[in-house]
């Protein structure tokens, strides 16, 4: 170990051996006391080089040059170098600094980081290591619940297959029941007929041969009565045909799993809980249509051309046109708010979601924003893609139709949040599903997953599954006549209703595509596009008459 280190205290001149030496020559390499200092530098014969003792311990010594100290720091090589290094071929035309002034930046950078850990990096780290604990538990906690949800879920769904089977079976019985009880009473008739019969037969071979005139002169002949048989009850054999059980049509009737989305995630933060489970519903019972459909209400908007309708609730409806205000109306007409898009251009659609919050796009912005409140905020800005159609899902999420700039594709877009979840473009042989030409779009979910837009371009409405597999294309209920779909809802009981604009109607078709019926009457005109209340009420937008009608059509 160098001498040097071994304490500061210990050193002593090197010339006079008694005084302690504050002073070093980095030439002569001894220590020396101020005396002998101010004796050693007037040695002539060598160009001496004295420092402070504390400088020369702080710095380093040469790697290359043996009994060097390293007072330079080379600014290429990031390395500290000797006076000797400076003329070395390894270090030429390189820059230098003095050592001690590097060190003095590095202790300030020192001073910064240790700041910065000691404020800032392992306090974060301290908080986000105290909140794993609860995450996990608040995990458990979720899974726990989320089981739970599940195993309800699916105990309410063997209860509705257990009634399904009990009614099927007990239908059986009650066939049965109907049937011996008949066939029983049938038997004993036969029966009793047949001891009748036989003791005929027997009194006419008597009859025949007694011979006795006047007997066989008052006989009447009682074979009419028996020649028609009575009844007998006929067996009808019942069959079961089970439906082929699809796993995929299964679980969408089941339910989903599903991430909360970033607002959602916040708001659920205390709670920890990171998805949830959206169960389907079964089907409610049927509600027959109305022959004829019945004329609630209607209000006026005051646009010059009204473009959408939302129901907010089944008393209040949202409402765009061509101007840059949302309006916000209930059922009397009476105008309760109307907010401004922030961009100043007008709407193309609206759509309320689950949180009765609305959101709309602005194809001429390329954004898909939303209101609050009266609050606007864009929670989508698009590139190279002009947004149309919007609805809002069950699970929370939102879809939207658009088109390219170029007009070459057609998409549907699913968003949770602002965050891109699935595309759907094309079918499964690779071919588009939706027209190219940049004419309006609408589109909604219905109740049973399935995602129904009206193409406009293409004068058809076609419908996909919730994972985007092509299922049916409706073209309206007479092939040789045009069809105009524009605005495009469902209701509860997963029919699709479908406004043609042209022929001033709108059509009910069934969830697997046929046409159920049309609503044609009440001098409809130019319906642009629909919506459906909770209670199963149609709101119709007409586009001309800037009319909103709501009109019931089944009971």
């Amino acid at each position: 170990m160098d001498p040097h280190f071994s304490g500061q205290d210990a050193v002593r001149c090197t010339a006079c051996e008694t005084v302690l030496a504050p002073m070093y020559c980095e030439v002569c390499h001894i220590d020396l006391c101020k005396d002998c200092a101010e004796k050693h530098i007037a040695d002539k014969s060598k160009v001496h080089r004295i420092v402070s003792l504390n400088q020369f311990l702080a710095t380093p010594k040469c790697p290359d040059h043996q009994n060097k100290q390293c007072e330079l720091h080379c600014e290429q090589c990031d390395v500290p170098i000797c006076s000797q290094c400076v003329i070395s071929k390894k270090h030429k035309h390189h820059g230098f600094v003095d050592i001690m002034e590097t060190c003095q930046k590095k202790q300030e950078v020192l001073n910064k980081d240790l700041e910065e850990f000691e404020k800032g990096i392992y306090p974060r780290y301290q908080e986000a290591a105290s909140k794993i604990p609860q995450q996990r538990a608040n995990r458990r906690k979720n899974s726990q619940k989320l089981k739970t949800t599940i195993q309800n879920h699916g105990d309410m769904l063997h209860k509705e297959i257990d009634s399904i089977i009990q009614e099927m079976q007990s239908k059986i019985d009650d066939d049965d029941a109907q049937y011996l009880a008949l066939s029983d009473k049938r038997e004993k008739e036969i029966k009793r007929n047949i001891s009748q019969i036989c003791e005929i037969i027997l009194n006419l071979k008597r009859l025949l041969e007694s011979g006795n005139v006047n007997i066989v002169s008052k006989y009447k002949s009682r074979n009419q009565k028996f020649r028609k048989l009575p009844p007998i009850p006929i067996v009808l054999i019942s069959n079961f045909k089970p439906q082929k059980i699809n796993r995929e049509e299964l679980l969408r009737q089941f339910g989903s799993l599903t991430h909360l989305s970033k607002e959602e995630e916040e708001e659920e933060e205390e709670e920890g809980y990171i998805s949830i489970f959206k169960e389907t519903k079964p089907s409610p019972k049927s509600r027959p249509l109305l022959d004829v459909p019945k004329l609630i209400t209607q209000l006026e908007t005051g646009y010059s051309d009204l473009c959408g309708v939302s129901c907010l609730s089944d008393e209040k409806i949202w409402t765009c046109g061509n101007d840059k205000y949302l309006k916000l109306y209930n059922l009397r007409g009476e105008l309760l708010k109307s907010v401004q898009n922030i961009s100043g251009n007008y709407p193309l659609d609206i759509a309320v979601t689950h949180r009765r919050d609305l959101v709309y796009t602005d194809g001429d912005d390329m954004s898909i924003n939303l209101v609050r409140n009266t609050k606007v905020q864009t929670l989508i800005k698009l590139q190279g893609w002009k947004p149309l159609g919007v609805c809002s899902t069950t699970s929370r999420d939102i879809l939207v139709s658009m088109v390219s700039d170029n007009g070459e594709e057609a998409k549907i877009v699913r968003y949770s949040g602002s965050t891109e979840k699935q595309i759907i473009q094309w079918d499964e042989h690779g071919h588009p599903l939706y027209s190219n030409r940049q004419f309006f779009k609408y589109l909604c979910e219905n109740g049973n997953l399935d995602i129904c837009l009206a193409d406009n371009g293409a004068n058809a409405v076609v419908v996909v599954s919730a994972v985007g597999k092509f299922r049916f294309r409706y073209t309206g209920n007479q092939p040789e006549e045009s069809f105009y779909p524009y605005g495009i809802t469902t209701d509860s009981q997963n029919r699709i209703l479908i406004a043609d604009k042209i022929k001033d109607n709108i059509h009910l078709v069934h969830q697997d595509g046929h046409l159920l019926g049309l609503i044609d009457n009440y001098d409809l005109q130019s319906p642009r596009c629909v919506c459906v209340d909770s209670k199963g009420n149609l709101f119709v937008a007409e586009q001309y008459t800037r009319k909103v009608k709501k009109i019931q059509y089944y009971q």
